[in-house]
């Protein structure tokens, strides 16, 4: 969560897994947070964090298979908000610059910001 440090606004969680960054973004303030994870047992993990956190009314999990989304970028691009984050776990956004990178290996996360991919400032 060090890349979210000092941030707020929306955040999506693409290959959201089980859901841990989506709740701790919620917990620190984030509003919406949105997972999309394909596996559907992740998914269902997820909503059992969330419910036994006592956030499942606050957060959002959806079982997409996002390479089969088309055009994902420009439909992030086009509907969130400029204060919005986009994390990328293992998997970077190839056509995207990342505003931060943490991690190593399979715990490699990527942050976009919104308005720095709108404004090409990253």
């Amino acid at each position: 969560m060090t890349l979210l440090r000092g941030r707020k606004g929306t955040l999506v969680d693409l290959g959201s897994g089980d859901g841990r960054i989506v709740l701790e973004a919620h917990r620190q303030g984030f509003s919406p947070t949105i997972g999309y994870e394909l596996n559907p047992w992740l998914v269902r993990l997820s909503w059992l964090h969330a419910w036994r956190a006592g956030h499942h009314h606050d957060v959002s999990y959806r079982r997409e298979d996002l390479w089969k989304l088309p055009l994902l970028q420009k439909k992030l691009q086009s509907e969130l908000p400029d204060d919005a984050f986009v994390v990328a776990g293992r998997f970077p956004i190839t056509d995207w610059t990342a505003c931060h990178v943490e991690g190593q290996g399979v715990d490699r996360a990527w942050a976009y910001s919104m308005q720095a991919q709108r404004q090409n400032t990253c």
